[in-house]
C-alpha cells in the first residue's frame, strides 16, 4: 500500500509560500515529493462570482473547483497518477501545458484555501503558514500580477482592497493559529531558516 506523509502550505497572497514550496521542491526527486498546487484549480473565468461592481472575484473559496481538488489529493494519496491542464490566470500571453502529477514519499498541497476546505485540512500530517507583513505582499502582489499575468496597476490595487485582502482576513488568517509551523518571510533569514527546517523534516520522511 502507498504510503503518503502530507504536507500543506498557505498564507495570503504574495507571501512567498509558492516560492517557499518551488525551491522546497528543487531539493527533492520526483519519487521523493511531489507538489500539487492549488492555483490550477480556478473555476473558468466564465464561472467567477462577480462584486457589487460587476467585477469577477477570483479570490474566493468558490473561485476553485473544490470536488476536483479533493479528488485528486486523495488519488494521488491513494499512489495514483494525475494528469491536469494548467491554469494560466487568463494571460493571453501565456500557453497552457499539461501537467503530470506522480505519486511520492512526501505530498505537498499549497494554496490559499488548503486549510479552509476541511476535507483538505483533515488529510494532512504537517501544516505550514507562510506569513508577511500586508505592505511587502502588496509589493509583491504588485510586481507577480503585472509581470506573469499581465493586469494593469488599477486592477490590482482594485482587487487586493475589495478581493484579496478581506478574503485573506476571512477564510485564511483564521487558521494560522493551527498550523504546526509559521515561516516568516518579512526578509530572507526568516525564509532560509524554515526552508532549512522543512527541508531536514522531509529528508527524515524520505
Amino acid at each position: 500500500m502507498h504510503q503518503c506523509f502530507v504536507i500543506g502550505v498557505s498564507g495570503g497572497s504574495g507571501s512567498g509560500k509558492t516560492t517557499f514550496v518551488n525551491q522546497l521542491k528543487g531539493y527533492f526527486s520526483e519519487e521523493e515529493v511531489c507538489l500539487l498546487s492549488q492555483d490550477n484549480y480556478y473555476k473558468k473565468r466564465e464561472d467567477q462570482e462577480y462584486d457589487e461592481n460587476q467585477i469577477k472575484n477570483f479570490d474566493l473559496p468558490t473561485s476553485f473547483r473544490k470536488q476536483d481538488f479533493i479528488d485528486d489529493v486523495k488519488r494521488l494519496i491513494k499512489g495514483e497518477t494525475v494528469v491536469i491542464q494548467e491554469y494560466t490566470f487568463n494571460n493571453p500571453l501565456a500557453t497552457a501545458s499539461t501537467i503530470t502529477y506522480k505519486p511520492a514519499k512526501v505530498l505537498i498541497i499549497e494554496g490559499l484555501f488548503v486549510y479552509h476546505f476541511a476535507e483538505i485540512a483533515a488529510m494532512m500530517d504537517l501544516k505550514l503558514f507562510v506569513d508577511v507583513s500586508s505592505h511587502l505582499k502588496l509589493i509583491r502582489r504588485i510586481v507577480r500580477d503585472k509581470q506573469e499575468r499581465n493586469y494593469p496597476l488599477d486592477d490590482v490595487l482594485y482587487r487586493y482592497e475589495r478581493h484579496v485582502y478581506p478574503s485573506f482576513d476571512k477564510y485564511i488568517l483564521p487558521h494560522k493559529k493551527n498550523c504546526d509551523i509559521v515561516i516568516n518571510n518579512d526578509d530572507r533569514t526568516g525564509f532560509d531558516r524554515g526552508l532549512d527546517v522543512i527541508k531536514t523534516y522531509i529528508k527524515s520522511k524520505v
